[in-house]
């Protein structure tokens, strides 16, 4: 599947679903407002996350998107429209914010790693999108900003994910100046993982999935909810924590088999 298919083209919907073998491709569908997240691409998102966690054939994720830009952020043209509601938008901002932020906490709660791949500007919301991921792979032509301080709207939303990326003084440079960072400088922050040229970045994306798939999906969904789970905690309760997992992990069949697989120097079949 390549993003500038003809097909995806013609299909309207917000959020497209394809494969490439054991692993699913979301991809960002509305170019024109660059990939700007409108109520209904949460909503799309939230039920294709909803969807993949429990469907077996898939082992990994990849976020893709149509068009130049990977994601504007939030739809401002459809927020500004509910300022003529009775409460001035409100209840309406609250719905959206809080739909956000719980489509993002289902990619961190996903059972299965998740691959942003980034042909371009990631802003925002959009910025968050890439931060929440477990991984990023961004083409050399990427830039990413959190600007909301420039229009009035700080990226509060976008900051939790952003701080949890990058060290403090970096998050706070963008969420002060709004100003946008290159892919090879959101590399060396620890935003991305890789950096490819321009037009390789979904191959690339792809390939980094499919090692990642490779390995025994019940024993990277463990890894990674543990992952998550121990950066919140205390150094005590986090070694605690990881050697309860461990022991758990030591008495599954895929720990068997991985390591009489390793000691008999051979590829390890996997049973989920």
């Amino acid at each position: 599947m390549n993003i500038a298919d003809p097909q995806l083209a013609a299909d309207t919907a917000p959020v497209l679903m394809t494969r490439h073998g054991n692993i699913a491709i979301a991809t960002l569908n509305r170019p024109a407002p660059r990939n700007a997240l409108s109520e209904e691409m949460i909503a799309g998102l939230t039920d294709l996350l909803a969807e993949i966690a429990t469907d077996k054939s898939v082992a990994a994720l990849v976020i893709a998107a149509r068009g130049p830009a990977f994601c504007a952020g939030h739809d401002l043209k459809q927020l500004t429209a509910r300022r003529a509601d009775a409460d001035g938008g409100k209840a309406y901002f609250h719905h959206i914010m809080t739909s956000c932020s719980a489509m993002m906490q289902a990619i961190v709660n996903l059972p299965k790693p998740v691959i942003a791949c980034v042909q371009g500007m990631a802003s925002a919301a959009g910025c968050q999108l890439v931060a929440t991921c477990d991984l990023a792979v961004a083409s050399t032509q990427a830039q990413f900003a959190t600007p909301g301080v420039d229009i009035g709207l700080f990226c509060s939303t976008p900051m939790v994910a952003l701080s949890r990326n990058i060290a403090p003084k970096q998050a706070m440079e963008m969420l002060l100046t709004g100003e946008p960072v290159s892919a090879e400088r959101a590399q060396a922050m620890g935003l991305i993982n890789r950096v490819v040229p321009h037009g390789r970045e979904y191959e690339a994306a792809i390939e980094l999935a499919k090692v990642v798939a490779s390995k025994s999906q019940r024993v990277v969904g463990i890894g990674k909810e543990a992952f998550y789970k121990q950066r919140e905690m205390t150094l005590r309760a986090a070694y605690d924590y990881a050697a309860e997992i461990m022991t758990e992990n030591m008495m599954l069949q895929q720990s068997n088999e991985g390591i009489c697989a390793f000691l008999e120097k051979r590829d390890p079949s996997w049973s989920e």
